[in-house]
């Protein structure tokens, strides 16, 4: 299946933002996706960026936001597309936000949240966010998505949990994918034996653009450095011989090693 990684203007104004995450799944829809994914907060801005203050979560207007991931939701139903979009998720005063990934269905239903588990140190002391608690798995044409977030690319233990999980793919959201990112996902890719899509704001997009790293760690598609909309393409084929190790082969390997079922002295190559 063919998925896209945006890379996505975010503004201040989360009726623009709309448009602009409207017109990518129309686009991604159009060239063959059948999942496009977004940055850290693309819909609702991010904390310290678009959102100067914490304060400013007290008078956000939650049900303009609400309206405009409906007309989202429409857009994909009407292009037969999934959609994971970073955004903040309400919670009731006094708690910050969750910061959030929201899966909608090509159906345009609201199928999924992941919310992200991990925070700096800002973003819980100083009540940007409020931190989620559980990974999130789902499905698009067999293939299993799961969800991470900005920082939480420091933390190998999330990635291996989802590899455990038996996922094909990571959707990972920043606000910002600069050089040690796209080192460390690359790594992750690469010795989970997934892909790892990375969606950032296209502002940032100078530090690192959006890319989607294959089961080998190779970057497989990129967007351009410049500050405009895009969208990288790649098709997820776990019989595709161009990577070493066939993922048939090398998963199942892996987590048996993992497991302690394969005894040291006894193992065979896979190759």
């Amino acid at each position: 299946m063919k998925i896209a990684a945006a890379q996505s203007v975010v503004t201040k104004d989360f009726a623009e933002n709309g448009r602009t995450i409207r017109a990518l799944i129309h686009q991604a829809a159009k060239d063959g996706a059948r999942l496009v994914h977004f940055c850290e907060g693309a819909l609702s801005g991010y904390a310290k960026a678009q959102i100067t203050a914490p304060e400013d979560w007290q008078n956000f207007c939650w049900d303009a936001h609400a309206d405009e991931l409906n007309a989202i939701a429409e857009t994909c139903r009407e292009n037969r597309i999934f959609a994971v979009i970073g955004s903040a998720f309400p919670l009731p005063l006094p708690h910050p936000p969750n910061n959030s990934q929201y899966v909608i269905s090509d159906q345009g239903e609201m199928t999924a949240r992941y919310d992200k588990r991990y925070l700096s140190n800002s973003e819980l002391e100083q009540g940007w966010y409020t931190p989620g608690k559980h990974p999130t798995v789902f499905e698009v044409d067999g293939y299993r998505f799961g969800c991470l977030t900005c920082i939480e690319v420091q933390f190998p233990e999330l990635f291996m949990g989802y590899e455990r999980l038996d996922v094909d793919a990571i959707l990972f959201s920043s606000y910002g994918i600069g050089n040690f990112f796209q080192i460390a996902l690359r790594a992750h890719a690469g010795f989970n034996c997934i892909w790892i899509s990375g969606a950032t704001p296209a502002q940032k997009a100078a530090q690192g653009p959006a890319i989607i790293v294959g089961p080998d760690g190779k970057i497989i598609a990129s967007c351009g450095g410049t500050p405009a909309n895009e969208l990288a393409f790649a098709t997820l084929d776990r019989e595709d011989a161009n990577y070493d190790i066939p993922l048939n082969k090398a998963r199942p390997w892996r987590r048996s090693v993992r497991l302690g079922m394969i005894d040291s002295q006894k193992q065979t190559p896979i190759d």
